[in-house]
């Protein structure tokens, strides 16, 4: 049980919508994450697209 609450507090952790790079909270960063795998913004993706340094 104690390992059930870890495992569901990891994933509401991980799915919180605030984006890796501007730290700014958008519904945009689960559905990158479903995407691309990665959890950033669709305005941090595209500048991620157009300047990929």
């Amino acid at each position: 049980m104690i390992e059930d609450k870890e495992i569901e507090e990891k994933y509401i952790k991980e799915l919180d919508d605030i984006c890796d790079e501007c730290k700014t909270k958008d519904e945009s960063v689960s559905q990158n994450l479903i995407l691309t795998g990665f959890k950033i913004c669709k305005s941090c993706r595209v500048s991620k697209t157009i300047f990929p340094i």
